[in-house]
């Protein structure tokens, strides 16, 4: 059979898909320039095992499958991270592990490949040299050896790549080194104004022509090695309809603090849609971001609109691609 390399699916939102994105903590042992975890807004706690259990049985569905994502801040800072994943997946969860590859607390020992789907791994560029500005010095080495590590003990691994104006001029080399490494999946991430990266937007955000110049191709070349490689769709085409995923999906960002929002852009702001209360998931009142998932702008996304109106351009006073929903992905 032959494989059409040249042309992206467009991956659109499915009736009853959920996805589920735990933080369980918002500790980390790195201090990444582009960090969106945002404590006055997140909280910093630790979750106990037992209140990650009670909050999981929240989402959890007998007969509807429920992506898990756990993340941080670094997950595997929480010393119950491998009972936790087990626990998840005997409550009938697909579970993935976001981590910067320091793998504390034993995990990879502690953990087996049946009760993880994937161990995601984050680089921010294919060298040290590129990676560690970013990142930390001495990040690349620990993250490349932590994915052998995982490798060699059966775990399916991927990687994520956050591109922005600092390390798009190097995604081109990274084919090469999830080839070598022997990754099974690639996402790449566009960079958001939150957190840390709010605080230093100059020269972060990626242009459409940049973005269009560097990222499919190098998806195409990825995808060409046997990876499976996902990106965002960011902006749209003329004929392309905007759809947001809060209002055609299930998506829930939840913090140790009790918030749980179904838009990241929004993660900055106090007006998440639902929070967590005596382990029961409430709505709330008032002004939130629900409000905003039915305005119809000719912008596309209201939100980025909001919070990053640089990534929009105009001619004539006319906006030439829409900004799709940040969840809308595309996939090789």
């Amino acid at each position: 059979m032959t494989v059409d390399f040249s042309t992206p699916r467009t991956i659109a939102f499915q009736a009853g898909e959920r996805n589920v994105f735990f933080h369980i903590l918002t500790a980390c042992n790195l201090h990444c320039s582009h960090c969106y975890i945002n404590p006055e807004q997140h909280g910093n706690t630790t979750l106990d095992k037992e209140t990650i259990f009670a909050w999981l049985k929240l989402f959890a569905r007998e007969n509807q499958k429920t992506n898990l994502i756990l993340l941080g801040g670094e997950p595997t800072l929480h010393p119950d991270l491998a009972e936790i994943v087990e626990k998840a997946k005997k409550m009938g969860f697909a579970t993935t592990v976001d981590s910067n590859g320091f793998l504390h607390h034993d995990f990879l020992k502690k953990t087996h490949p049946e009760v993880l789907d994937y161990l995601s791994f984050s680089l921010d560029g294919p060298t040290a040299e590129i990676n560690d500005p970013i990142r930390g010095e001495g990040v690349f080495d620990v993250c490349v050896q932590g994915v052998k590590d995982a490798l060699a003990l059966g775990h399916r691994v991927s990687m994520i790549y956050t591109v922005s104006g600092k390390n798009i001029e190097y995604l081109h080399l990274m084919p090469a080194l999830l080839k070598e490494l022997g990754v099974q999946k690639f996402f790449i991430q566009v960079i958001g104004l939150r957190g840390e990266s709010a605080k230093e937007s100059d020269g972060l955000q990626v242009n459409r022509t940049r973005w269009f110049d560097v990222v499919p191709e190098v998806a195409r070349e990825v995808a060409k090695m046997g990876i499976s490689v996902t990106w965002p769709k960011v902006y749209l085409a003329d004929d392309e309809k905007f759809e947001c995923a809060g209002n055609v999906a299930e998506n829930y960002f939840v913090f140790p603090n009790g918030r749980v929002y179904q838009c990241p852009l929004c993660e900055d702001h106090p007006i998440h849609s639902l929070e967590i209360v005596n382990d029961r998931l409430v709505t709330r009142n008032g002004l939130t971001e629900k409000q905003f998932f039915g305005l119809n702008i000719e912008e596309g996304c209201v939100m980025n609109k909001l919070l990053q109106p640089d990534n929009i351009c105009y001619k004539n006073g006319k906006v030439e691609n829409k900004i799709s929903c940040c969840m809308l992905k595309q996939e090789l």
